[in-house]
């Protein structure tokens, strides 16, 4: 157990993360003024570099385009030509990093790669002008905080890795639960006569061997036990003490331990079931139950489906007959080289988004998304194989970084 100077240090923790009013801002949008995009902004929007006369406006240009880098030198006021510059630009990333070089361009400087996102990073820019070099840095983060383990422990996040998947295509389906025939037993007297003696009940667990009536027999007017057959439950009694037996079923016995499921399955999708198909139970609470498909139905039921079956353990007695569920039968399974968990998902601006964990900082890693199963998704694009991302509570670093008001500035 944590020792109470710990869960105080959390506590404090945690109030600092939930107040704005906290004195020490966390590392979520870089500087100040990068989060609130409040700085000087020239005639296309861009960010103003200045060294003495020289300046420098970079700008993150995406219409009709990728996003891609523009900028345009100036001495003083006067705009200068941009076959007379030179300019490179190092984008530093969480997990790593883009070397930009510009060449002319319809009067202006056009950076030679697509600026792929997040755009998120730390800037480094070098110009040159009539020998004269001039360099700058700056943050320009989104998407991006820094959590320490202490608070990431208390918050419950947990990472795993992003890499190779192997998806499932399930067919949805309801049912209901049967009796097992093979587990049910009609008890009848060997010999007619009175029933002197009725030992159980409606409900009762009985055992193999153990005694229900007590009858006494016609012909010899002896008294013998009439006893359990199987293990079971006693699902319906007839005889009664002082009734003449008649030779008519006195009980029923049912062995509730393993019962069948009967599913439904439509015509057209009786295709994709087949004898051995794996199959999942889902019960109210989230958890599930495992079972094969054992048989299929050569025929069409009157209300046009087909029925599919599978036994299932029933030792806790969940499953009683009569009792509807739903199901899901594995129908196809492939491999994909690259997903990441549906529980890591979160939205940020237009993207579906998981958080990347690169050291103690967090920060949004834009997903191209493929095909999906109820566990995992595949991934097209958007984080390298082997990143570190959340996987549980993810909505709680969302909260942290909207809390920041870190901006998509260009």
């Amino acid at each position: 157990m944590k020792s109470i100077n710990t869960m105080i240090y959390i506590f404090l923790l945690l109030l600092c993360l939930g107040l704005s009013s906290c004195a020490e801002p966390h590392h979520d949008g870089g500087h100040d003024e990068e989060a609130t995009g409040e700085y000087e902004r020239g005639a296309n929007n861009g960010r103003m570099l200045r060294d003495g006369d020289f300046s420098i406006e970079l700008a993150i240009f995406e219409t009709g385009v990728p996003p891609e880098f523009r900028a345009w030198g100036r001495m003083g006021e006067e705009l200068l030509p941009p076959q007379h510059l030179t300019l490179s630009v190092r984008l530093v990333r969480l997990g790593g990093m883009d070397d930009i070089n510009f060449v002319a361009s319809h009067g202006s400087l056009r950076g030679d790669m697509e600026i792929y996102e997040p755009h998120s990073f730390a800037v480094e820019v070098q110009a040159t002008y009539q020998g004269v070099a001039h360099s700058w840095a700056f943050d320009s983060f989104e998407g991006r905080t820094l959590i320490e383990p202490l608070v990431a422990e208390a918050f419950g996040l947990t990472v795993e890795t992003a890499g190779p998947a192997i998806l499932v295509d399930s067919l949805a389906v309801y049912g209901r639960v049967v009796s097992d025939p093979g587990r049910i037993r009609e008890v009848s007297a060997r010999f007619d006569g009175v029933i002197r003696a009725t030992r159980v009940k409606v409900g009762d667990q009985v055992s193999a061997g153990a005694r229900l009536f007590s009858v006494e027999s016609n012909e010899s007017l002896q008294v013998y036990e009439v006893r359990a057959p199987i293990d079971g439950e006693v699902s319906k009694l007839v005889g009664q003490t002082g009734q003449t037996t008649r030779g008519d079923p006195l009980l029923l016995i049912q062995d509730f331990s393993r019962v069948w499921v009967e599913l439904d399955i439509f015509p057209s999708d009786v295709g994709k079931v087949r004898v051995g198909s794996k199959a999942s139970l889902l019960l109210d609470d989230g958890s599930e139950v495992a079972g094969v498909i054992e048989f299929i139905s050569p025929e069409v039921s009157q209300n046009q489906v087909v029925k599919a079956r599978l036994s299932i353990d029933n030792a806790d007695g969940v499953y009683r007959p009569g009792r509807f569920v739903q199901a899901l039968i594995e129908v196809n399974r492939f491999e994909v080289p690259l997903a990441v968990k549906r529980s890591g998902l979160q939205s940020f601006r237009d993207f579906t988004v998981v958080y990347g964990k690169f050291g103690d900082e967090y920060e949004v890693r834009m997903l191209d998304l493929g095909r999906q199963d109820r566990t995992n998704i595949e991934v097209l694009g958007g984080i390298e194989p082997g990143t570190p991302y959340v996987v549980t509570n993810s909505y709680l670093v969302k909260a942290d970084i909207e809390k920041s008001g870190a901006s998509h500035d260009h």
